[in-house]
């Protein structure tokens, strides 16, 4: 198997390689969409996830691959010579217990990419086709890569990602001169590159193993929903799949700590990644009563049965002697 350039070694980056961690510790998250332009090392860091699991399996989703080759179909070779349906399996099974790639997700078919996150969140493949049903396990992490542009996603299928990270800004003139170098010792000798850095993999390696062992016994406590309910509010979200994946993904920053219950650092860690993309407005604020006026002087209160017409001005007193007599029309001649 050809090496991947190892998380480790990334220079900077270090938002995305944090999310990428946590998304490996749970993928029940439901997965990372990173957006960024080109040349932003995203399949890079992508790669390096796959160390970081047990499988160690990376597998990248052709652009221009089929319903059929991602989900499975029948084994035509089964039903035509043996006479039996049998399952073939696609895509999705391959990556079981690894990492799912999809690069350009935003150039995907919609409904792909609907399908894929269906399968990234409830972790089981379900095909129901050509007279099969057939159900298998796909519990991968799932991580998209998009150039906004080459065109959106729609709202619906953002929000179905987990988490997002935006990828901006170009790095400083140090940064840049550290990841070619790095990159020119990792294609010249592998080995020796990956030699190097085991030990800052091993130990990146153990601590997500730790993480995901410690994970179950966080619990998803009232105190951090509430939170994590009232900035959603003030945020503006639109339903409710970003207060659970936040308090999923705070549960994983606190055993990616080391710690036992999430406090409000976990909380704060996740909030650029799980409103990157949910972010709409502040709600406005509640209407205030207006008190009663007072009706002006000389004018009627409405309601009452001196109502007049609309337009009709309100009587008032002549002074006597300020009357006078209207003037008439000639008489004819």
């Amino acid at each position: 198997m050809q090496p991947h350039f190892p998380l480790a070694a990334v220079v900077a980056a270090d938002d995305l390689k944090l999310a990428l961690c946590l998304a490996a510790i749970d993928p029940a998250i439901g997965g990372v969409l990173i957006e960024g332009p080109r040349g932003m090392a995203k399949s890079t860091l992508a790669r390096g996830v796959a160390d970081l699991l047990d499988g160690g399996r990376f597998v990248t989703l052709p652009l221009g691959a089929s319903e059929e080759r991602i989900v499975g179909t029948l084994d035509l070779d089964a039903a035509l010579g043996e006479g039996r349906a049998r399952f073939s399996p696609g895509i999705l099974a391959n990556a079981d217990g690894g990492v799912l790639y999809v690069d350009e997700v935003n150039l995907l078919p919609d409904h792909l990419v609907d399908l894929l996150l269906d399968v990234a969140a409830s972790g089981v493949n379900h095909v129901e086709r050509d007279g099969l049903s057939h159900s298998h396990p796909a519990r991968f992490v799932l991580i998209g890569t998009m150039n906004p542009e080459e065109g959106e996603l729609r709202p619906q299928l953002l929000d179905r990602f987990g988490l997002k990270v935006e990828l901006g800004g170009t790095p400083a003139p140090a940064e840049r001169a550290e990841i070619v170098r790095r990159r020119l010792a990792f294609d010249a000798d592998p080995q020796a590159f990956l030699g190097h850095w085991q030990a800052e993999r091993d130990a990146l390696r153990q601590r997500c193993a730790q993480a995901r062992q410690r994970l179950p016994g966080i619990p998803l406590d009232d105190a951090a929903l509430q939170a994590i309910a009232e900035r959603c509010y003030a945020a503006g979200v639109d339903g409710l799949r970003a207060d659970l994946v936040w308090l999923r993904g705070a549960r994983a920053h606190a055993a990616w700590r080391g710690a036992e219950r999430i406090e409000k650092e976990d909380i704060d860690a996740l909030e650029p990644f799980a409103l990157a993309h949910r972010r709409r407005h502040a709600p406005p604020p509640p209407a205030q009563p207006h008190a009663p006026q007072a009706p002006a002087a000389n004018q009627p209160e409405q309601g009452t049965q001196n109502e007049g017409q609309w337009g009709e001005l309100p009587p008032r007193a002549v002074p006597a002697g300020a009357a006078r007599e209207l003037p008439r029309w000639p008489k004819k001649p």
